[in-house]
């Protein structure tokens, strides 16, 4: 059995790519207890610990794991986040728990995630105490990093994630191969049901059959569409939302509905932003604070919708208030990226 530890695991989406990939996942660390208890109804085997990680003492995992993975909170990374993007954020310090975890696990394989964001903060300064770290607890891990983009390994969706790859096997890593085309929004979720503002329909069935390669993987065995939750918007920006195209955004919606905005020029880009059947969603992160738009309905994405577009199959189930898991969603790694990643690792042994 190959197995791994998964360190600020959120919703599940790097052990759920490593589960995709044949590795078994023995431990997960996950402070959240929202997310947390949609790791653990989803992961049931998995021994989830909902605790501070600082506060844990490793030497309560009995095994040495065959890869340790994990990405501390991306909050203070974030290339969107300038206000907190500096070592000054407390959460900023969580990745010194993950070099922790490396010293008392002693891993053969790491896979370290974040946000794009990471590569230039502090003028890559972090980065490079981050390898530093690691080389100086074993200078026998080769180091491997790259930003990857998500569209290039099955998910539909243009979501740029950094990866720090590490091994102490003496193999000169190389990242997976991009994939020739990718999945649209409307091959992801063209086949979920039709919805209005606000609705809260549990379970439904589908629109349609699958219609996609995607849509089938996503669908797998399932009937019925579970998680069908739409926040509720008021009037005003369901207005809004008519008179955005597939692809625009809020600079396409009349002055005279944006008179509360008393800077319009000030509207961050990613918001009221309708996607684009033709093309991949952009990035699904709070994606109900941006009112990112279903591509021909006017309204809000469903949970299942964004769920289709991070790659998390349909038989995923969230646990927690809307909005917390929309937040879940918006911060989860896309397993089929995670997949790729953990694919790549497992071609160089045989018991792949």
């Amino acid at each position: 059995m190959i197995t791994g530890v998964d360190l600020f695991s959120g919703a599940g989406g790097l052990s759920l790519g490593a589960k995709m990939a044949g590795i078994t996942t023995l431990h997960a660390v996950e402070f959240d207890k929202m997310s947390s208890s949609t790791y653990q109804f989803n992961h049931p085997s998995v021994n989830v610990i909902t605790e501070d990680i600082c506060d844990i003492n490793f030497s309560v995992i009995d095994s040495q794991p065959f890869v340790l993975y994990g990405g501390p909170p991306c909050q203070g990374f974030s290339t969107s986040n300038t206000k907190n993007r500096n070592l000054e954020n407390t959460k900023n310090h969580l990745f010194h728990q993950f070099v922790r975890a490396v010293k008392e696990l002693n891993p053969y394989w790491i896979v370290f995630e974040n946000v794009e964001g990471i590569t230039t903060l502090q003028k890559g300064i972090v980065l490079e105490w981050l390898k530093e770290a690691i080389s100086k607890f074993d200078p026998n891990y080769i180091i491997r990093d790259a930003v990857l983009t998500a569209s290039d390994y099955g998910v539909p969706q243009v979501r740029k994630r950094y990866f720090l790859i590490a091994n102490r096997d003496d193999i000169d890593f190389e990242f997976p191969r991009i994939h020739d085309t990718s999945v649209t929004v409307g091959e992801a979720i063209c086949d979920l049901p039709s919805l209005k503002n606000g609705d809260k329909s549990e379970t439904l069935t589908y629109k349609c059959s699958a219609k996609s390669d995607y849509a089938k993987l996503m669908r797998g065995r399932k009937k019925l569409s579970r998680q069908n939750l739409v926040s509720e918007n008021a009037d005003y920006i369901i207005e809004r939302y008519k008179h955005i195209p597939p692809g625009g955004n809020w600079k396409n919606i009349p002055d005279h509905l944006m008179r509360n905005y008393t800077n319009k020029n000030n509207c961050h880009s990613g918001i009221y932003r309708r996607l684009d059947t033709s093309k991949p969603s952009c990035v699904i992160s709070n994606y109900r604070k941006n009112m990112l738009i279903h591509p021909e309905e006017n309204r809000g994405l469903s949970v299942r919708e964004a769920a289709r577009l991070q790659s998390f199959p349909d038989w995923f189930m969230f646990q927690g208030t809307l909005e917390n898991i929309q937040q879940q969603i918006g911060n989860a790694v896309p397993p089929l990226l995670a997949k790729a990643v953990f694919d790549q690792i497992l071609s160089y042994y045989e018991y792949n």
